[in-house]
């Protein structure tokens, strides 16, 4: 549960928010700098460094994380719609809702003036630390860290966001055709069921009138069955 947040209320520390979210820094003053905003610099001649910086890196490797994550996770989902929900998994308000469900907010360091217009609640300075805070994982230990940081924030978000990506809709365009043949509706049965507990990847099979016409897997029923009936659509040469 997020923290109710005092704009004034002294930030919690990095060595803290690092054992909250287990995150294992060698460095540990990478993720200071990543929680470090420029206002803060500015009010404290002692600190030398924002988290700028870091923050162009780990949009960098926000890019790459997740459209790997969406490559692997849609097997069957076509280039233009795998750029569509890449871009929307990594839009500023979805960033800053994933720093909001970490709670790194609370261990923002900012500038009274930041402080005082609601900084650490502000969209863009939460996409920003996000961002940072990857830029700085990666430095430290690399991608396979940044994956398994993303891997549940990307489980939870893609079938919200799958919702709202503009593309179309495989299972209308099969029904479509069914009916318009005379074949009834096609129905979705799932086959299989694989993965861990907080990873499931789950196998679909489109039926027509008792035939399989496509098969597809994803990360939920739902998804599954879209790339099953866009798998049907190739296999008739509609698509």
């Amino acid at each position: 549960m997020s923290k109710q947040l005092d704009s004034f209320s002294e930030s919690e520390s990095a060595a803290d928010l690092a054992t909250r979210l287990g995150l294992k820094f060698t460095d540990l003053h990478l993720l200071v700098r990543a929680l470090t905003h420029r206002s803060y610099v500015n009010e404290n001649p002692n600190v030398l460094e924002d988290n700028e910086r870091l923050e162009f890196l780990g949009d960098a490797v926000l890019d790459f994380v997740v459209g790997a994550w969406v490559y692997n996770h849609y097997p069957e989902m076509p280039e233009g719609d795998l750029t569509r929900m890449r871009s929307a998994l990594v839009r500023t308000n979805t960033l800053a809702e994933f720093a909001r469900q970490q709670d790194l907010g609370f261990a923002l360091r900012l500038g009274r003036g930041e402080l005082a217009s609601g900084g650490r609640q502000r969209d863009n300075l939460l996409c920003a630390t996000f961002e940072a805070v990857v830029g700085a994982m990666y430095l430290d230990t690399g991608i396979p860290a940044v994956e398994a940081f993303m891997e549940p924030l990307l489980s939870d978000a893609s079938d919200k966001v799958i919702g709202h990506v503009e593309r179309y809709d495989p299972k209308s365009t099969l029904q479509e055709w069914a009916q318009a043949n005379k074949l009834g509706t096609p129905n979705y049965i799932t086959i299989a069921t694989s993965g861990p507990d907080h990873a499931r990847i789950f196998t679909v099979e489109a039926k027509i009138d008792g035939k399989v016409y496509g098969q597809g897997e994803g990360p939920s029923k739902q998804v599954a069955a879209q790339t099953a009936a866009h798998a049907a659509l190739e296999s008739l040469g509609l698509i």
